[in-house]
């Protein structure tokens, strides 16, 4: 029988995982530690750090490091990892790499197919990078599975009766919700809601910043402008945020974290459970909201869930268990461990493709609608921007749909499609797929019908293909958005850049920059001289962020308060990494901050 792992690729941490006499099981690094953190950093002589090498380091040298990658894939964009830039894939591979090398010296034997876990709410080019970071890996990703519904493989699914379960999974970078039902050995996912840029990362953050703040206050020194003192404080907060789940109250402390005419500076403070419960709670309401919008989908009542389960490291946050418990009414459980139970339930599925007989048949969803741009109504006004579902959100795969539509104008002889996916009737706010456009059509009146099929595949593949019925012309696309970012740069060179990482050899430059947008370029032009090259990109990304806070602050007037929240949020954490001279955290925080406005502009 052939081997298929399960493999939990997550934003903080990341497992392997096998069925081992009929049962699933992590698989443990030589030291028994099952863990593996998802970072990935370069020693002083080249030599790849993986794992927990990768993580300490972070705190001495994070310009040599990566973490949290996992909220960059489906991205347009890169890091950089010592002088080389990588993308998302890359680095994700060399997480995935790591976890099939521990496979095969556990199992023996070669390991080439593997099962990867996704949140549930992760679109379509975030599934493709992560199929495309398998590939690098040197691994056939046989399905990409939703993490709440792996999770649900752990518990009761060899039950006869009914069951609906609550899946609420809060993991270090996203969060996912889902309604499962399972009834004679089969899970069928009922509704999912989430969000991919929400977990405990932001918790440290947000706690590592009011540490900051207070450690200003006292000291009347500014900690943000050095990257390593940040470091470390984050992950002080990080342990402190550990603590505080079993404890009321956490000291943290960092000796000699910064130095003031010649005296060594400590950092010494004491954080109460109430204050950072203080600080996370508009984070825990938005999961609040995600849950009672997956109930409404699955037009249930809180009373008619039979358990609701408790997965990621971050659910063990008491304040999470006592606002979910107060919501649904009902006991929150936690019997498999919450950091394992997503890459068990890989593991479960992985054998069930192999072939063993170890758990129910799953039955999953899509999170998003997918859909077509054509001419309409929007807010009751024509538009040649309307968004025409095909395939409507929580549609069981496989799922297949055809919509009927007709051209406009008399002997058209051709037709763009253009592919979105989302829930606005506006495909302006929806997520561009992809486009294609069937030529060639019957030189006939207005109203030539042609016939759009989708077929979204268990893997989150999506097959469009657009017919003319009353010829049968053809044309279709494979949608897989993330793989064509590597279409300007060879897939075997990227293996090759891998490969070297591995095999500690020289690392090449990439020599592929992104275009500059020609009016930052004119606002930097009127900035002073720099002092060295590297300082240009700096000033062109504060340039644009400041801009961006400026239009936030005019947009915000008279804004409702469940609006403003988010927006602060997201203002107040780009300030900061301006203030810290963080280049790749001011750019992902004024990407969300962008997303934002865009939506508030258009209400």
């Amino acid at each position: 029988m052939e081997v298929i792992v399960g493999i939990d690729l997550g934003t903080t941490n990341s497992e392997v995982s096998y069925i081992r006499e009929n049962q699933p099981y992590v698989i443990p690094d030589a030291t028994g530690d099952p863990i593996l953190p998802s970072v990935v950093g370069l020693a002083d002589d080249g030599r790849l750090l993986v794992g927990h090498a990768a993580r300490n380091q972070w705190l001495l040298a994070p310009e040599l490091t990566v973490k949290s990658i996992k909220r960059r894939m489906g991205q347009d964009a890169k890091v950089r990892l010592g002088e080389q830039e990588y993308t998302p894939q890359e680095i994700s591979a060399i997480i995935l790499r790591t976890l099939r090398e521990r496979a095969v010296q556990y199992l023996g034997g070669d390991v080439r197919k593997a099962v990867i876990t996704v949140p549930a709410y992760f679109n379509d080019a975030q599934r493709q990078a992560t199929r495309e970071a398998g590939e690098l890996a040197g691994l056939d990703v046989v399905r990409i599975l939703n993490e709440p519904t792996a999770a649900s493989l752990t518990y009761d699914t060899d039950q006869q009766d009914l069951k609906r379960l609550l899946v609420y999974d809060l993991g270090g970078g996203t969060f996912d919700v889902s309604i499962v039902q399972v009834q004679d050995g089969v899970v069928e996912v009922l509704a999912s809601h989430g969000d991919t840029q929400l977990g405990g990362d932001d918790f440290d953050q947000l706690l590592a910043e009011h540490l900051l703040q207070r450690f200003e206050a006292e000291q009347s020194y500014d900690l943000r402008a050095m990257p390593v003192a940040c470091a470390r404080v984050l992950r002080a907060a990080e342990e402190a945020k550990k603590q505080l789940s079993v404890e009321p109250f956490a000291l943290v402390q960092e000796e000699y974290i910064a130095e003031r005419d010649g005296r060594p500076l400590h950092f010494r403070m004491e954080v109460a459970r109430h204050e950072f419960e203080a600080l996370i709670q508009p984070l825990l309401d938005k999961t609040m909201t995600c849950v009672g919008r997956a109930l409404d989908d699955a037009q249930l009542r809180p009373s008619q869930l039979d358990k609701v389960l408790l997965v990621g490291g971050s659910t063990r946050v008491p304040l999470v268990v006592a606002l979910l418990e107060e919501r649904l009414r009902q006991p929150a459980h936690q019997e498999v461990q919450p950091e394992l139970c997503v890459a068990l339930g890989a593991g479960v599925q992985a054998a069930m493709i192999a072939g063993m007989e170890v758990g129910p048949v799953l039955v999953d969803i899509t999170p998003h609608s997918l859909g077509i741009r054509c001419l309409g109504e929007v807010h009751g006004l024509p538009s040649d921007t309307m968004f025409s579902r095909i395939i409507g959100r929580n549609s069981p795969l496989p799922a297949l749909h055809s919509e009927v539509y007709h051209t406009v104008f008399d002997a058209q002889d051709a037709v763009h499609i253009e592919v979105y996916q989302g829930e606005h009737e506006d495909v302006r706010r929806n997520t561009f797929v992809g486009e294609f456009t069937i030529e060639g059509l019957a030189p006939v009146p207005a109203g030539n019908e042609v016939v759009v099929h989708m077929h979204l595949t268990l893997d989150g593949i999506l097959q469009v293909t657009a017919t003319e019925k009353r010829t049968g012309l053809q044309q279709q696309v494979r949608i897989e958005n993330a793989l064509a970012r590597f279409q300007r740069e060879d897939r075997e060179a990227a293996r090759q850049r891998l490969e070297s990482l591995f095999d500690a050899e020289a690392i090449s430059l990439l020599e592929d920059e992104e275009d500059e947008e020609d009016a930052a370029e004119a606002l930097v032009s009127m900035l002073p001289a720099p002092e060295a090259p590297e300082d240009i990109t700096w000033q062109r990304t504060v340039v644009q962020a400041r801009a961006l806070l400026e239009k936030a602050e005019r947009l915000l007037v008279g804004l409702a308060d469940e609006d403003r929240v988010e927006i602060e949020r997201s203002m107040a954490l780009l300030r900061g990494a301006v203030a810290g001279h963080r280049l790749a955290e001011v750019e992902a925080q004024s990407a969300v901050l962008a997303d934002a406005l865009f939506y508030l502009e258009d209400v």
